[in-house]
């Protein structure tokens, strides 16, 4: 005997619907980025081997602009994969070579290769070729690139002051920030230095001038730390994404934080020195953080707080300010939120039910950020 149906609709998935829950479809080209710290450390040679790799998988990979600039070893490896012809251009009489981005959507290969990120294409002097990136991860196709530290805006000027050379094609930070990876080439000075002399990277009669200009020691060294420095935020972006995603805990956290707790007391600036020694010797961050809990402070006790937060910015300090009337589940929630490793909180010499109080509202932040290290510090 056959049940009867029941009256409830049964929700059967259409074979689309399905294909799409377990392959969702791609919205956009993922974005890859070999960073360097100097011309001739590898960029282009990794990003061509990774291609190749690619390639023989399986994937369909297409060159569109590779600068081999002459070295003999990139020439062969891009030798290896498809290239898509350049289009000419002229130019006040001159005709120029461009990436062909037009030809490359046409193509629609998985995979392009685009050198070079902060060049800036011939027509008007204007149009970067990161624009012809963000168009062409629209498209859905994954994109490698590379850039060195010296194009990135915000570290321009830096390595104009430590080099004595200006860098006129820069790319915004935030295209480091669009890259689903970001890869850094690394090589030691000396052996960058080695490369040069060979002849690996300019014609030798070039590489003894190069060695007394950009590529002293002391400049090297100083780039590839500003390289590592970026290539460590980008990793702890994808750490934040990936908690975040996840719905991990707090604990999830390989970077230091120090968040110091200040008020209007002119003893926060000791707490905030304190904190500030303390991220300069684990590379972290600092926070300085006032809760406001809603209640109108003296004209004294506001210049105070102004001075005490001009103070943190002077140590490179984020300063916030949050609201709550719980001063502790304030300070609780933002370190879950930053995943911050170590908070500083003063305190002062307290008698009686103050000081009961005190330790009451240190457990409800202990209770509620288990995961953080807590420094108190005593003030006069």
């Amino acid at each position: 005997m056959v049940p009867e149906a029941d009256n409830a609709p049964f929700n059967r998935e259409t074979p689309e619907q399905w294909l799409e829950k377990i392959a969702p479809e791609k919205r956009k080209g993922l974005f890859k980025i070999f960073l360097g710290y100097a011309p001739g450390v590898g960029k282009t040679y990794s990003m061509l081997s990774e291609a190749i790799r690619r390639h023989e998988r399986g994937e369909d990979v297409v060159i569109g602009i590779v600068e081999t600039h002459g070295r003999i070893r990139v020439g062969e490896l891009a030798s290896q994969l498809e290239i898509i012809p350049r289009r000419k251009v002229e130019f006040r009489g001159t005709i120029f070579e461009e990436m062909d981005v037009d030809a490359i959507l046409t193509r629609n290969p998985q995979v392009v290769l685009i050198d070079e990120l902060a060049h800036t294409n011939v027509e008007d002097g204007k149009r970067k070729r990161y624009e012809d990136v963000l168009k062409i991860l629209d498209a859905k196709i994954d994109v490698l690139s590379t850039v060195n530290i010296q194009h990135i805006e915000s570290v321009a000027s830096t390595v104009q002051n430590l080099t004595g050379i200006t860098v006129r094609e820069t790319i915004p930070d935030w295209i480091l920030g669009k890259a689903d990876e970001v890869v850094m080439v690394d090589l030691t000075p000396e052996a960058l230095q080695t490369r040069l002399r060979r002849g690996d990277v300019y014609p030798v009669d070039r590489a003894e001038r190069a060695l007394t200009n950009f590529f002293r020691r002391g400049n090297l060294i100083a780039l590839r730390e500003l390289a590592l420095q970026h290539v460590t935020r980008a990793v702890d972006r994808s750490l934040d994404e990936y908690v975040s995603k996840k719905k991990l805990g707090t604990h999830w956290a390989v970077h230091e934080r120090v968040v110091v707790c200040i008020s209007s007391s002119p003893a926060a600036q000791q707490l905030i020195a304190r904190g500030a020694r303390m991220a300069e010797a684990t590379g972290g961050d600092l926070f300085a953080l006032h809760v406001d809990t809603g209640h109108t402070p003296s004209p004294e006790k506001a210049a105070s707080l102004a001075s005490n937060q001009r103070f943190a910015k002077e140590l490179k300090a984020e300063t916030i300010e949050v609201r709550g009337k719980s001063i502790p589940l304030a300070i609780a929630e933002f370190v879950r939120e930053k995943r911050a490793t170590q908070v500083i909180l003063g305190r002062s010499a307290i008698h009686g039910l103050q000081k009961y109080l005190y330790y009451w509202e240190l457990h409800r932040l202990l209770e509620n950020a288990p995961f953080v290290d807590v420094h108190i510090i005593t003030q006069e």
